[in-house]
């Protein structure tokens, strides 16, 4: 059995791309199931879909292909979102019902994971049972990050340009708590990973919603694609290994 890490390693390069494409899962999300009109219920399962196919790619290969994990990152945003819209707008269950269920579940996905392996650290994703503890985690964090979003733009009235400043300003506290503390770096690390993504919620809210909502009233589509460019050229230009090893990197 491989003990290759599957996932890249958590630099500034990792952070930069994963904004990018937590925003562009808002907005291909949104493209979806509003621009196309084919509604939160269809476009959720469109996507799931496209998810459980990205995902088994992922965990069947051998060893860290950045394309194909970022593809499956992309799957889960853009499944986030339409996936918290869904319950939020179509179920009625709210922006604040819906992101305490979904907070809940993942605390218990990562309480799981953490029962049956010991550890969430990334740098044990090396096997495939760990691997879905890990996307299954990732998977509700973007759902998760998506409601957030809404909630804080939202019904807290922040507005998405609020939002993005509230979201940004704790993502920074978080990278000056890992350059300046001893915080334990596996919390500090799923806390910033949860973040990133009613951060790029907001973002992406803020390019396309219309101007009289507080948007830039962009297009959804030609948004997307801007996104998409930029995070390929993230991928393709920007450092990309894959993690630490298990026992690597220790005195």
């Amino acid at each position: 059995m491989s003990n290759l890490n599957k996932v890249p390693a958590v630099t500034l390069g990792f952070w930069l791309i994963k904004i990018v494409a937590t925003t562009l899962g808002e907005t291909g999300g949104d493209s979806l199931s509003m621009t196309m009109n084919f509604g939160y219920a269809l476009s959720s399962i469109i996507f799931i879909v496209l998810f459980a196919v990205a995902v088994s790619a992922q965990v069947a290969v051998k060893r860290y292909i950045p394309l194909l994990y970022w593809a499956v990152i992309v799957a889960t945003t853009t499944a986030g979102t339409t996936m918290a819209d869904f319950a939020d707008r179509s179920l009625g269950i709210g922006y604040t019902g819906g992101s305490a269920i979904l907070l809940a579940s993942l605390l218990a996905m990562l309480g799981l994971w953490y029962k049956v392996e010991g550890s969430i650290a990334v740098e044990t994703v090396n096997r495939p049972r760990v691997e879905v503890f890990y996307w299954g985690a990732i998977l509700f964090s973007q759902t998760l990050g998506t409601a957030l979003g809404d909630w804080a733009a939202d019904t807290n009235g922040l507005g998405y340009d609020g939002g993005s400043l509230l979201f940004g300003g704790a993502l920074a506290l978080f990278a000056a708590a890992y350059a300046f503390t001893k915080i334990d770096r596996t919390a500090l690390f799923w806390a910033a990973f949860i973040l990133t993504r009613p951060l790029g919620a907001t973002l992406g809210d803020l390019l396309d919603k219309p101007i009289d909502h507080g948007g830039f009233a962009l297009s959804r589509i030609a948004a997307s694609a801007v996104l998409a460019a930029l995070m390929l050229a993230g991928i393709l230009f920007l450092p990309q290994r894959a993690g630490v090893h298990p026992g690597e990197g220790k005195g």
